[in-house]
């Protein structure tokens, strides 16, 4: 498997910004996210406090940033991650299409929105998942629901009908859902999840209890402390220091993820000082290897 030196996890300000940084430094990188960069930037109606951009739309920061990503031969490879395994001098992603290795990583998903359901936690990896593509084999033949908090997610919906009997797609958004025939729809509001024993069995909504083998949830973005075990949080944030360093070493946060304020100028900073610490760590590794 291709070994990455640094796996950028958002494409955001501070993700961006993180990848140019550790281009110019000349590490191979892989950065991962949409390509359409954030909603929250292309979105925004005015910024006021960009240095060099007054009043700049949202829209037109969005090019400005997609532009210089570009100019820098920067890829963006569209893909979730679900979850960061740390190995012993390397990191081991799982995402919904395929698997990579870094020596390093940098998180920049921004803030999950959204609090986990109750039962969620509990039943995850027993009747819960997040990744629908990635455990689809598991239920051939069996019935499924699967919540989708964006109309992207209907592309799983529409591979997990390839192997469930029955898929039940609860849309999270008001947009129109084009699902593949068979599919159903249900616009139910989701409460908790249950279970009998030791797996997930149990879907509660406010229609009433649905039964099904597994349970889907699958958000823009995993929440921190499910998609790093031993992870250590501050709140809804990932607790790091002034380096942008996280408590396992080799891995790093930067933008919203890692605190307030909520601002684009300040997740761009932050962006830029994980990758030059993330370079740092590289660097001293190899030294006393």
């Amino acid at each position: 498997m291709e070994r990455y030196d640094i796996i950028i996890i958002g494409t955001g300000p501070a993700g961006l910004s993180a990848a140019i940084t550790a281009k110019i430094r000349n590490k191979k990188i892989l950065l991962l996210g949409q390509k359409g960069s954030s909603d929250k930037v292309r979105k925004a109606h005015e910024i006021q406090n960009y240095l060099g951009l007054p009043a700049v739309s949202g829209e037109n920061l969005q090019k400005a940033f997609l532009d210089h990503i570009a100019a820098m031969d920067i890829a963006i490879t569209e893909d979730k991650v679900t979850l960061i395994y740390p190995m012993d001098n390397f990191f081991a992603l799982q995402t919904a299409r395929d698997n990579y290795e870094a020596d390093a990583v940098i998180i920049a998903t921004g803030v999950v929105s959204g609090k986990p359901y109750p039962g969620e936690e509990e039943f995850l990896g027993r009747g819960v998942s997040y990744c629908a593509t990635c455990d689809a084999p598991l239920y051939k033949g069996k019935s499924v629901a699967i919540l989708g908090f964006s109309p992207k997610e209907e592309a799983e919906a529409d591979f997990m009908a390839e192997y469930a009997a029955h898929v039940a797609y609860y849309p999270m958004y008001k947009e129109d859902v084009k699902v593949k025939d068979g599919i159903e729809i249900l616009r139910d509001k989701p409460l908790s999840i249950t279970g009998a024993g030791f797996k997930a069995d149990t879907l509660v909504t406010d229609a009433g209890e649905r039964p099904y083998d597994g349970i889907f949830i699958l958000r823009d973005a995993v929440s921190p402390k499910q998609l790093v075990p031993g992870l250590e949080l501050d709140g809804p944030h990932i607790k790091v220091d002034r380096r942008m360093a996280t408590n396992i070493p080799g891995c790093f946060a930067c933008g919203d993820i890692a605190g307030t304020p909520y601002q684009y100028i300040k997740s761009a900073g932050e962006g830029n000082v994980a990758a030059l610490s993330a370079v740092a760590y590289l660097d001293e590794k190899r030294r006393n290897a």
